[in-house]
């Protein structure tokens, strides 16, 4: 799905685009590409071997419209990985950053792009028993570190995102 958002800005892009993006062969592109048109996600292009994401696929993936300059995007991207670095040398800070990957329609050349995605690893400096207190806590540091704005789309760092094309923000 993170394909299908990232495809928001591109009115029609082909299985050449997923496999690089995804990271993946060909042929694997060619097979989630078909699971995808049978779910009516998306659909052949009439233009030659492309394909178009439909307004099904936009919705089931979250992609918004292209709002952001890219180097706005940039930017956040930068303070961000600043606003980590800082974190992970304050001992009082309540986690660590572990892991930080950026991927999204920032990684293409193109001016407008959705907000980024970042994957965050937490890691608690000080174990606590109660997994309601450590949710909230993480919430809480999740809103500190994403500072102002919706430039930055930040979840649960998941492996398939190294895996992707990616941004390694640590």
């Amino acid at each position: 799905m993170s394909f299908l958002r990232q495809t928001r800005s591109a009115l029609t892009w082909r299985e050449k685009e997923m496999a690089d993006s995804l990271n993946i062969i060909k042929t694997e592109a060619s097979r989630i590409i078909e699971v995808l048109e049978m779910q009516g996600y998306v659909k052949r292009s009439s233009a030659d071997n492309s394909w178009m994401t439909t307004i099904d696929g936009e919705t089931v993936s979250g992609s918004k419209p292209p709002r952001f300059d890219r180097e706005r995007v940039e930017r956040a991207l930068a303070d961000f990985k600043d606003r980590i670095a800082a974190v992970n040398r304050d001992r009082r800070a309540a986690f660590h950053v572990a892991d930080a990957v950026a991927f999204g329609d920032f990684l293409l050349e193109v001016p407008r792009v959705q907000a980024a995605e970042v994957g965050l690893s937490l890691v608690a400096r000080a174990p606590t028993d109660a997994p309601d207190h450590r949710a909230s806590g993480e919430h809480e540091f999740l809103r500190f570190l994403s500072g102002k704005g919706r430039l930055l789309r930040l979840q649960t760092y998941q492996p398939w995102m190294s895996k992707r094309s990616h941004r390694r923000l640590i």
